[in-house]
């Protein structure tokens, strides 16, 4: 993090904007978590939502920070490193489609008029991702 980023109200904007995200993608849900499950500020930020059927149960992961904010069922993904993984294969899915100039069948980002420019953006924070995901010292793992 650099030293000129104050994390604190970093994370509470983050929090506030994927209550907002969540509002505008209609995404019926419990409570957001006080608090980031994972975070690099001020980069990305990964929020467990509890789910809105059985309370104190995650049911959905937002993404949020300097990339698209977006969200992904918490079925099978209980640790951050798993959702960033997720969430990296499937905006290089998404990417590979923008790259190309053809819309994708379950997921948009932005416009079909700079789709090209975005999918180029959308590949770079994935592989990020996937790279953060796949780093063992991050996530405090002996790589031997």
């Amino acid at each position: 993090m650099g030293d000129d980023v104050d994390e604190e109200a970093w994370l509470c904007d983050r929090r506030k904007q994927v209550a907002e995200y969540l509002a505008n993608e209609h995404v019926e849900h419990g409570r957001i978590a006080l608090e980031a499950a994972w975070y690099v500020a001020p980069y990305v930020s990964l929020w467990q939502i509890e789910n809105l059927k059985t309370p104190r149960r995650n049911g959905w992961w937002v993404i949020c920070g300097d990339h698209p904010t977006d969200y992904i069922s918490a079925s099978g993904l209980d640790e951050p490193r798993e959702v960033l993984r997720a969430i990296g294969d499937r905006w290089l899915d998404v990417s590979t489609f923008m790259r190309h100039g053809i819309p994708h069948p379950s997921m948009t980002v932005g416009s079909m008029e700079n789709a090209k420019e975005l999918g180029e953006l959308l590949h770079s924070r994935a592989k990020l991702l996937i790279q953060w995901a796949d780093d063992d010292c991050i996530w405090g793992e002996d790589a031997s």
